[in-house]
């Protein structure tokens, strides 16, 4: 049965990570956690962004990014609204992105379903 608290939320099933859907379409990269600015460098063209959060500073980092996984907020937030304008997917609310996936981890992240795999 759907939550009443992530009505949107797709059943883990296998994912890694499950969230709400925010910005559509399917993209394979490898996973790179950037918990704050002075990490900006660190993101690499075709990476998946995982981060806490997201505000304006963090928009240059969408150029590069081949998805995004956030831990808080949801489709009308900053990193959902930025993904959609860059036609990346993104999955938001996912509480335990920048815990549970690490640096180098390939993964795909499936915008429409809101749901964080393995390869």
């Amino acid at each position: 049965a759907p939550s009443v608290l992530f009505p949107d939320r797709a059943p883990a099933g296998d994912a890694l990570v499950t969230g709400t859907p925010a910005s559509g379409g399917r993209a394979t990269g490898p996973v790179r956690v950037i918990r704050e600015a002075a990490e900006f460098g660190r993101l690499r063209s075709g990476d998946v962004l995982v981060c806490p959060y997201t505000n304006p500073s963090w928009t240059p980092l969408f150029q590069r990014a081949a998805a995004v996984v956030v831990d808080a907020g949801g489709s009308g937030s900053h990193a959902a609204i930025v993904a959609r304008e860059y036609g990346i997917p993104a999955v938001m609310g996912s509480a335990t992105g920048t815990s549970d996936l690490v640096d180098g981890q390939v993964v795909t992240v499936d915008g429409d379903t809101g749901r964080v795999t393995g390869d």
